[in-house]
Parts: C-alpha cells; sequence; structure tokens
C-alpha cells in the first residue's frame, strides 16, 4: 500500500494546530458569549474551561497518535478501537460536512472581510471565496511542503496580527465601570450557550491528527505539537479575552456584534478597521489552508481501507500528494459557497463531531485494554481523570443540545445515519477483495 512521505516537522505541525483552530471566532464570539454571562471573570472562566477541555483532548489525541503514527489519525484510531463502522461513520461526517461546511464558512467570510478593501458585489464575493479556495488547494496539490510554508507564513502573520490587537488593548486606558448596568446573575442556559460557543471557538485541535503519517518522528512531534499548539491557542484566547474586557464593560461587548473591530477602532483609531480586516483575512486564509492540507486525508485513509472510492487512495506520482481527494474535497466546498447551504450542514454537523471527539478520546481507555502490551511513546497526561472529564463535560454538553436544540440535534443524527447505506455497499464491495487476498496461495 502506497504511503505519503513523511515531509512535515514539529514547527509545521504545531502550526497547522494553532492554524486551523483560530479562525474568525475570537474576533466575532466575544459578543454571543457575553450575552450568556454577567461578568468579566465569568467570561474567562468559561474561556479557559473550554480551552482546558480541548486540550485534555489534545492529549488523548496525542497518546494515539504516537501510538498509531498513519495517514487519517481520528479515522485510524476509531477503527482500531470500535471497528470499521464506526470509523467510516466518523470520516463521512467530517468529509461531508465538517471540515467542507467549515472551509464554506470560512471562504465566505474571507470575500466579506476583503470587501474592506476592494468593493465587491454579491457576484464576486462569490468568486474571490472560489478563488481563494482553488489558489490554497493548487498549493497543497502540489505538495505538502508548499501548503506547509503557507501554513507558517500565515499562521506567524495572524499570531503577530492578534498579539497587535491585544497588545494594543491591553495598553488603552481601562474602560470606565461606573456606566455599567446593574450585574446579571449567572443562569444555566447562559453557562450553556458561552460554553457551547467556545467550544466551537477550540474546534479544530484533532485535524493534524490526519495527517499523522506526514510528520517526521511523529512518535514526539505529534504529542509535542497538539500540546505546544493548544497552549498558544489558549493563552491568546485569554489574552485577546483580557484585552477586550480593559477596553469594553460587559453589556458593551454583549451589545456589539463585531467585537475585535470595536476594539480595533478605539485603540488604533481609524487605522483600526482596517488592521482588523486584514489580520481576519490572514486567519482565515491560515484556517483555509490547514483545513485542506489535512482533511483531504481522511477520504485517502478510508479509499485504502476499500471503504471509499479507491480514485481518493491514489498519490500522485509527481507531487506525492492526495492530489484527487484535494480536488474533490474544493469542488465539494465550492459547491456549498455557491448553493449557500453550508451554514445549515455545518451547524448540524458540529454535534455529530462532538460524539466523534467522546469516542476519540474514549479511544485511549479502550486500546489500553485491548492492547496493553502496544508501545506508546507519549501517554496521556493526567490518565485517567482527564479522560473522563472531557466525556463527562462533553457528554453533558451533547445532552443540553439535544434538550435545548433539539431540531440541530436530529438532523445532526440524520446526517450520520446518512452514510450508514453507503459505508454497507463499499463493505460488501471490498469482502470479494479481501476474501481474495486472504486465500493460500
Amino acid at each position: 500500500m502506497d504511503q505519503l512521505p513523511r515531509r512535515l516537522g514539529l514547527i509545521d505541525a504545531t502550526l497547522i494546530v494553532i492554524g486551523v483552530v483560530i479562525g474568525s471566532g475570537i474576533f466575532l464570539l466575544p459578543n454571543v458569549i457575553a450575552r450568556g454571562l454577567p461578568s468579566g471573570p465569568a467570561i474567562l472562566a468559561v474561556w479557559v474551561v473550554a480551552g482546558v477541555l480541548s486540550w485534555f483532548g489534545a492529549l488523548a489525541y496525542a497518546e494515539l497518535g504516537a501510538m498509531m503514527p498513519a495517514t487519517g489519525g481520528q479515522y485510524v484510531y476509531l477503527r482500531e478501537a470500535f471497528g470499521p463502522g464506526c470509523a467510516f461513520l466518523s470520516g463521512w461526517v467530517f468529509m461531508l460536512a465538517v471540515i467542507p461546511g467549515g472551509m464554506a464558512f470560512l471562504a465566505v467570510g474571507f470575500s466579506i472581510y476583503l470587501d474592506h478593501f476592494i468593493p465587491l458585489s454579491p457576484a464576486l464575493r462569490v468568486a474571490a471565496s472560489l478563488a481563494l479556495l482553488v489558489v490554497l488547494s493548487a498549493a497543497n496539490y502540489i505538495g505538502v511542503k508548499e501548503g506547509a510554508w503557507i501554513q507558517r507564513i500565515f499562521t506567524t502573520l495572524k499570531i503577530a496580527g492578534l498579539l497587535l490587537i491585544i497588545g494594543a488593548a491591553a495598553l488603552a486606558p481601562h474602560v470606565a465601570r461606573a456606566a455599567q448596568a446593574p450585574a446579571r446573575t449567572l443562569s444555566y442556559s447562559g453557562i450553556g450557550y458561552a460554553l457551547t460557543a467556545c467550544l466551537m471557538a477550540y474546534n479544530g485541535w484533532n485535524y493534524v491528527s490526519f495527517v499523522a503519517g506526514e510528520i517526521k518522528d511523529p512518535e514526539r512531534n505529534l504529542p509535542r505539537a497538539m500540546a505546544l499548539g493548544m497552549a498558544a491557542v489558549l493563552a491568546l484566547y485569554v489574552g485577546a479575552n483580557l484585552a477586550y474586557l480593559n477596553v469594553m464593560t460587559v453589556p458593551e461587548i454583549a451589545a456589539t456584534e463585531r467585537v475585535g473591530a470595536a476594539v480595533a477602532a478605539r485603540t488604533l483609531g481609524p487605522a483600526g478597521a482596517s488592521v482588523l480586516s486584514a489580520v481576519v483575512l490572514l486567519s482565515i486564509i491560515g484556517a483555509i489552508n490547514g483545513n485542506i492540507l489535512t482533511g483531504a486525508r481522511i477520504p485517502f485513509a478510508q479509499a485504502q481501507d476499500g471503504l471509499f472510492f479507491s480514485r481518493f487512495g491514489h498519490i500522485h506520482p509527481r507531487f506525492k500528494t492526495p492530489a484527487f481527494a484535494i480536488v474533490a474535497l474544493t469542488t465539494w466546498t465550492g459547491v456549498l459557497v455557491v448553493t449557500g447551504s453550508y451554514e445549515t450542514l455545518f451547524a448540524y454537523a458540529m454535534l455529530s463531531c462532538w460524539v466523534i471527539y467522546i469516542l476519540g478520546v474514549l479511544a485511549v481507555w479502550v486500546l489500553r485494554r485491548k492492547s496493553p502490551n502496544a508501545a506508546r511513546p507519549y501517554k496521556m497526561w493526567g490518565y485517567p481523570f482527564t479522560v473522563w472529564a472531557f466525556v463527562a463535560v462533553s457528554i453533558w454538553f451533547m445532552a443540553d443540545a439535544m434538550v435545548n436544540q433539539p431540531k440541530p440535534s436530529l438532523m445532526a443524527a440524520a446526517v450520520c445515519a446518512a452514510g450508514i447505506p453507503f459505508y454497507l455497499y463499499w463493505r460488501w464491495k471490498s469482502q470479494p477483495v479481501a476474501a481474495t487476498a486472504s486465500k493460500p496461495t
């Protein structure tokens, strides 16, 4: 079976984690979170809890990745722990909805922020979104190193821009508190709503596992990349919120749709809006590139197992990339951009996504029992407490969503269930091949 070459180092893997996780959420979601929480300490606490929970998930995937450093990452872990059916459905949800839906959302956001510099008609916005997808896909098509260099450049610029905004806000005069409205009480629904938004902002911490088969010395570099990357994201997110709270009151944040833009305007003057728009553009480019770089590896791994179209498992003879999978992922994302169906699909798929995260973290516990003697170059810190803490909070999150968001929950189940007949078909189709291969010669 052909394998993709290992060309990604520790810096590349770490910047994939940071670049995929930090999209536009830190600039837009503080408004949503402030509407559900009554005070600055409560806001910071939820960001920290969501960040630590996501970090626990990353530590679990770090153990699994060091143990099984194969392309496809999460798909491989679930296959080994729970069987090919569970693994297929995880890949189905991610490649049908989670990754292309997220990429389409970011691509449309890119055209909206680009409009700040270049006035665009609705048709030109769609064209700009598609052009960005094509350019980034072409770079990743011709080589993983090219994609990695784009990730290095734009994630570094993204971090620098975010630090500029944080620094400017931190050095600004402290906002007066006298004008604040009376403090609101902390409610259960407010906590759940805010935690949901924060977890969405941290989403993507597992994507680097998809390229585990292309990371050099993965037994060491994958755990380090996940730990360093998530620590950096947590620090940047908390730093940004501290800076926001230094410039704006909680009621002001709750009433401001684009908190990042408002803070930039207050601290950087007339140029603030342009600075913020440029930072968001850089952030989106890095996030989309990271999605393309990692996402195409899921159908690649499934195809190599005989559970998807065989073309997706081909490696380009010259560029040594899963070229067809990259083209297919970009094409489907483009369809979602043009039709505008990405928001609904992505929102529904996110709940399915968390079921997969729970199973992925549980795979650590399962495999320690199924394969106790397997080599584990890295063992999850805090095990088993960190496993059960992640699972417990995630189950609460899912149960809360099913009670308070029944329609998206049912649609999430439908998106996942839609893959079952396809799995049964490919499973049936691959049986003759497997049977032939197993006959004695």
